[in-house]
């Protein structure tokens, strides 16, 4: 074995060993302590008596008492357009050096979430802690040798007055720890690139010059880029041309939907480590081999809440209402879905960030991913959030022996003037349109009590639309654009599945 590789994952073992196990109850009790302490004489800490929250008995409870829920829309509405119009100290001290260009899954228009300097820092800090963690994972030693591919959004960031904007894989890119430009790829050059089809036909001429041991990104952008650099090369895998490719870094969604047809591209398995950095920071990242559950970042800037997910909490505009209870990292329980709040050094307080998770070890603090507050299925009763979702496409895959990588469903009222469940599947499955439908039906009465009891009274029943994957992402494509943070919606209103069907539709005719 290389003795570099020894020296790194020595290194990385030594710091391992080191490291305390972390109290996650006390961490996040002093993380709420420094923030307000941080922000108390900031507009918004002011407004809302930080001073005073940090003298109460119970600073937790009080916090949750003072401070109401904001989404997006409210928090930039009434506090972070001061930013913009030139105001400084207003949700943190100072002024952000970045703003994260977010649209999400859902609209075309950008949102613009403060990223500042401890932000930044807190992000750095995660990372280092998931590279750290690599030591779990029995890596050979060499594995620390090779190059690393990030794919993620353009690290040309627009100078916008005193800041930079950029989608935050493009900004966490452009801060990378000096040591590590070496093995980071494609490069600074080509990750300035902005438009994703010229970005990866330029990763696809200079592949054979690298020797890449891990990718990271988002799967269905991973798997596009894997199938140009395959398709270029005329390569039957991936491994022909990366033979020492070990581990991915999967984020943005959940995993489970790429899984097959990510294996497919792979000449042998890989680790597969599941992360979680959203434009708000780096909520969570997988730190044990035994399971695919993420450990939340408790110590490192950012304070989380956890509403129960309950329908009755919730605004038509996907937004909480305000009496929703909120609870604390000691007071949750495994395997129910919550709501995920988190308030952050970036000056976002008690914030939607518009993901439900559920914890599988509670003393560990590791979560799933489990959907989104939008896209959690509720018409007429049925209660189907996206990891059932995620499952009946597995249970497709797995039944009909094929790949099925990208979906979209509405609950839509049809001519006969009943709701249904229209699917759209992406994949080139042919099986018979009657025993599909069956077979997913069937799949989510067994899965959720609550769907079955739908499928008894108002939801009539189910349709599936079986159409060519390229269509969602032309569908990205056409909305925003393709690769970065950007991902598919699973669940559509009925105004927006108009616009998806008609797309769909024009798509076919040509």
């Amino acid at each position: 074995m290389a003795i570099l590789g020894n020296i790194i994952k020595g290194i990385i073992n030594l710091t391992d060993t080191l490291s305390e196990e972390t109290n996650h109850i006390e961490s996040q009790k002093k993380i709420l302590s420094d923030l307000l302490e941080t922000a108390k004489e900031t507009q918004f800490g002011e407004f809302y008596q930080f001073e005073k929250i940090l003298k109460s008995e119970n600073i937790q409870t009080s916090f949750a008492k003072t401070v109401p829920y904001f989404d997006y829309n409210s928090l930039n509405e009434n506090w972070w357009k001061k930013i913009h119009d030139g105001e400084e100290n207003v949700t943190w001290v100072g002024n952000p050096s970045y703003f994260a260009l977010s649209s999400g899954t859902t609209g075309k228009s950008s949102k613009r979430i403060p990223v500042t300097d401890s932000m930044i820092d807190a992000i750095r800090s995660s990372g280092i802690k998931q590279v750290t963690s690599l030591n779990n994972f029995d890596l050979p030693a060499d594995f620390f040798e090779k190059d690393i591919m990030m794919l993620g959004s353009s690290t040309d960031l627009d100078k916008k007055d005193d800041h930079l904007e950029g989608e935050i894989s493009g900004i966490s890119a452009s801060n990378i720890p000096f040591w590590f430009k070496g093995y980071y790829k494609p490069g600074e050059e080509i990750a300035k690139i902005d438009d994703w089809d010229e970005r990866v036909q330029h990763i696809a001429e200079n592949a054979e010059s690298w020797d890449i041991g891990a990718l990271s990104g988002i799967p269905s952008w991973i798997e596009l880029m894997l199938q140009k650099v395959i398709e270029y090369h005329k390569l039957e895998n991936i491994h022909q041309i990366w033979p020492n490719l070990q581990v991915y870094t999967s984020g943005g969604v959940a995993f489970g939907p790429y899984e097959k047809s990510f294996k497919a591209l792979l000449g042998k398995p890989v680790t597969i480590i599941d992360t979680y950095l959203a434009s708000e920071g780096y909520i969570a990242t997988q730190v044990r081999p035994e399971t695919d559950a993420m450990q939340l970042n408790t110590d490192n800037g950012i304070y989380f809440e956890f509403v129960p997910m309950n329908p009755d909490y919730i605004n038509e505009d996907g937004s909480i209402k305000q009496d929703a209870p909120a609870l604390t990292l000691d007071e949750v329980e495994i395997d129910a879905d919550y709501i995920l709040i988190i308030s952050t050094v970036s000056g976002a307080w008690r914030y939607l960030i518009g993901d439900t998770i559920a914890f599988t070890d509670v003393e560990r603090a590791e979560i799933k991913i489990t959907g989104r507050t939008k896209f959690f299925l509720n018409t007429v009763g049925s209660q189907l959030s996206v990891n059932k979702m995620d499952d009946a496409i597995q249970h497709l895959e797995e039944k009909f022996a094929t790949q099925i990588t990208e979906y979209t469903i509405c609950a839509k009222r049809f001519d006969d003037g009943e709701f249904y469940h229209s699917w759209y599947l992406g994949s080139d499955l042919k099986a018979d349109n009657n025993k599909i439908v069956k077979a997913l039906d069937n799949f989510l009465k067994d899965a959720n009590k609550n769907y079955k009891v739908a499928r008894s009274k108002a939801l009539k029943g189910v349709k599936v639309t079986i159409i060519p994957v390229e269509t969602f992402h032309d569908w990205n494509d056409n909305n925003k654009k393709k690769g970065g943070q950007v991902k598919m919606e699973r669940v559509m209103k009925e105004a927006k599945f108009a616009e998806w069907e008609n797309f769909v539709n024009e798509i076919s005719k040509k």
